[in-house]
């Protein structure tokens, strides 16, 4: 297995940089999913590890072999890296094994049978080996393109936001689909993404971009729970926010004393997520009036007002205990939350 190292790395297109000193490490064998808005830098990235463009500064390095340096620049094709695009990219003119041969070296395209294992590696079945593209679902070219990339056995494999045109039900089998084969073959992964549920489920670490920058780099359930500040906290999920006079382990905010997950001291801003808020019979706790309700199936988003406040919240609830427009309902906040420095 292969681990990533990737230092300093900085690179523009004749204006400002668009990845400004970004500092990346990934563990052999693991995933790290890169996620942030569009136009953050996120591709960028990707195609800098592929070869497809020279940094202007940093290295980049794969095993004990630097492939970017200033002093160095290793050929995409000799990088032992795979590379899964958005839009898989399949030959239109070439069937399935055609696609996936293509990227062997011209002595290896006549060892077709090893197609149909790597057809089964990625989900499908040999009997698909002869079929053109324009023959398969949007989930089955996809992992005809990760076929592809695996056909190599590169060390490192990189998928730019290779599940975003899916459907949902396409999105998650494809995705397990693909989890499944990387694993098999340890290959160490990166993905970029814009989507946040799909890199907290997909990755061993995320690495969260803005503006050619990482705001932080942790697990999923770190970057969730504990994020660096509260605009990453509010990227990977929805957030409420209010202003609140910290004593220790309490705050005092718009929703009562609450308990802090770090102790503080004066202002702080208090950050609460959906499914921190419950929703009990009013019986002398914080009551609100229920505004509207978002049915989803699973679960439902709750939005409601406080008495004699603009303030509104947004509560996430099980889809069996949805209340109803105009209920008035009370509020707890069982769980430690989480404080930021207040704003001046």
């Amino acid at each position: 297995m292969t681990g990533i190292v990737i230092s300093d790395l900085t690179v523009g297109y004749g204006g400002p940089p668009v990845l400004d000193r970004v500092g990346l490490e990934v563990r052999p064998g693991t995933t790290t999913a890169v996620l942030g808005p569009s136009g953050s830098g996120k591709t960028t990235l990707l195609r800098a590890l592929a070869g497809f463009v020279r940094p202007s500064g940093g290295t980049i390095q794969v095993g004990d072999k630097v492939l970017t340096s200033a002093q160095t620049m290793v050929a995409p094709e000799q990088r032992g890296i795979g590379y899964v695009r958005q839009d898989g990219a399949l030959f239109p003119h070439l069937d399935v094994t055609g696609n996936i041969l293509f990227g062997l070296p011209r002595a290896e395209r006549r060892r077709a049978t090893q197609v149909g294992p790597l057809l089964e590696l990625v989900g499908l079945s040999p009997d698909l080996a002869r079929r053109r593209p324009d023959q398969l679902s949007g989930g089955q070219q996809q992992r005809v393109a990760l076929a592809r990339a695996l056909a190599r056995e590169p060390d490192v494999v990189l998928l730019d936001e290779p599940f975003s045109s899916l459907d949902t039900a396409l999105r998650a089998s494809t995705r397990e689909a693909t989890l499944t084969a990387l694993a098999a073959r340890g290959a160490t992964t990166v993905l970029v993404t814009h989507d946040q549920a799909e890199a907290l489920s997909f990755a061993d670490q995320v690495a969260v971009m803005f503006d050619g920058r990482f705001a932080q780099i942790g697990g999923p359930a770190e970057v969730y729970a504990a994020p660096a500040t509260p605009e990453v906290g509010s990227f990977l999920g929805d957030t409420m926010l209010f202003t609140g006079q910290a004593a220790g382990p309490i705050v005092d905010c718009d929703l009562g004393v609450l308990t802090l997950a770090e102790p503080a001291t004066g202002e702080v801003l208090v950050m609460v997520r959906p499914e921190q808020l419950v929703l009990e019979e009013p019986n002398g706790a914080l009551t609100a009036h229920v505004v509207s309700v978002a049915y989803h199936g699973p679960d439902a988003m709750v939005r409601l007002s406080l008495p004699n406040s603009s303030t509104q919240l947004i509560a996430r609830v099980p889809g069996h205990r949805v209340p109803h427009p105009n209920d008035l309902v009370g509020l707890t906040v069982p769980h430690p939350v989480l404080s930021f420095p207040g704003r001046s």
